[in-house]
C-alpha cells in the first residue's frame, strides 16, 4: 500500500474522534446527566488504561515465556522492563506535577473574579483580564483543564494506534491495516465523549458561559485524534517495539491519572448508581469496538 493511501487510512482512524465532540456543547445538562456523562467516560478511560498496559506488558511477557523456555530473554526483559516502568512513572506523576505547578499559577490569579473567571471590563482591557492572558490554560475552569489532560492522554494512546496501522500497511497486510482502521475508528469515536465529558458536566449558573466554542472543541479532537495520523506516518517508515512501549505506557500513566479525576467529580456526585450505570457502559463500549480490531488478528 502507498504512504498516500495509509496516510489517508490514519486520517480516517483519527478524525473519526470528532463524532462525540458536540455532546461537550450541550446547554445546561441536568445533574443526572452530567453524573451520567462523567460515569460513562471512566469506564472509557478505565478500559483504555486495560487496554494500553496490555498491549505494552506482552513484550515483557513474551522475554519471560523466553527464559523459561530458551535460558534466554535477559536483556529484553530489563529493557523492556525499564522502559514499562518509566512510561508509566513519567506518564503518571509528571501530570500530578504538571497539576500542582497549574494550580500554583492559577492561586495567582485567584483576584481576578469571583468564582475563578476573569472579570472583563469596559473599553481597554482590565487588570484581570491582562493577568488571565498571562495565565492562560491556568485560569481555565477545571473542566477544562481536565478535558484538555483526557485529550492528552488519548492522544499518546492513538499515537500507538497510528504505529500499528503504519506498520501494517509498509509490510504489506492490506486487510489487516484495513480492519484496524475500522477497530480505531470506532474506539476513537467512543473516545470523543470521554474527552468532554467534563465539560457537560461542569456545573455553571450561566449555561452559555460553560459551553466550549467549536474551535475549542476542534482543538481537542485534534490533540487527541491527530496523532493517530502521525503514528501512521512514523510506522508506515520506521518499525519500533520500545518506542511503542514508551507510548502505551504514557497513556497509560496520564490516562489513569485522569480517572482519579473523574472518580473524585463522581464521588462529590453521590450518585453511584448513575456511576455504575456509566462505568459499565463506557467498558462494554470499549470492549466492543476491541472485539473488531481483535477480529483482525491484532
Amino acid at each position: 500500500m502507498s504512504l498516500t493511501k495509509t496516510l489517508a487510512l490514519g486520517l480516517i482512524a483519527g478524525a473519526t474522534i470528532l463524532l462525540g465532540l458536540p455532546i461537550g456543547r450541550l446547554r445546561r445538562p441536568a445533574a443526572g446527566m452530567r453524573a451520567m456523562l462523567n460515569a460513562l467516560a471512566i469506564g472509557i478511560l478505565l478500559f483504555l488504561v486495560w487496554d494500553v498496559l496490555s498491549a505494552a506488558w506482552e513484550p515483557i511477557d513474551v522475554a519471560i515465556a523466553d527464559i523459561h523456555t530458551r535460558g534466554v530473554g535477559y536483556g529484553a526483559l530489563a529493557e523492556y522492563g525499564l522502559i514499562f516502568a518509566a512510561g508509566l512513572t513519567v506518564g503518571l506523576l509528571g501530570l500530578v506535577g504538571y497539576e500542582r505547578w497549574m494550580g500554583r499559577l492559577g492561586g495567582q490569579g485567584r483576584d481576578l473574579s469571583a468564582g475563578g473567571l476573569p472579570r472583563f471590563g469596559p473599553g481597554t482591557m482590565a487588570t484581570g483580564e491582562a493577568r488571565a492572558a498571562r495565565l492562560g490554560i491556568a485560569s481555565w475552569s477545571p473542566g477544562r483543564r481536565l478535558a484538555l489532560l483526557i485529550a492528552v492522554g488519548i492522544g499518546l494512546h492513538n499515537l500507538a494506534e497510528g504505529l500499528a496501522i503504519g506498520q501494517s500497511a509498509a509490510s504489506g497486510a492490506i486487510a489487516l491495516a484495513t480492519l484496524l482502521v475500522i477497530g480505531f475508528g470506532l474506539h476513537n469515536a467512543t473516545e470523543g465523549f470521554g474527552i468532554v465529558a467534563p465539560l457537560a458536566a461542569e456545573a455553571r449558573e450561566d449555561g452559555d458561559l460553560a459551553r466550549p466554542s467549536w474551535r475549542h472543541l476542534l482543538g481537542l479532537g485534534a490533540i487527541a485524534g491527530g496523532p493517530t495520523f502521525v503514528g501512521t506516518a512514523i510506522g508506515y517508515s520506521y518499525a519500533s517495539e520500545p518506542l511503542s512501549v514508551a507510548f502505551l505506557t504514557l497513556a497509560a500513566g496520564s490516562i489513569l491519572y485522569v480517572v482519579l479525576q473523574l472518580v473524585g467529580v463522581a464521588v462529590r456526585n453521590r450518585r453511584t448508581d448513575l456511576l455504575a450505570y456509566g462505568v459499565l457502559l463506557g467498558l462494554l463500549a470499549g470492549f466492543a469496538t476491541d472485539a473488531i480490531v481483535s477480529a483482525a488478528g491484532a
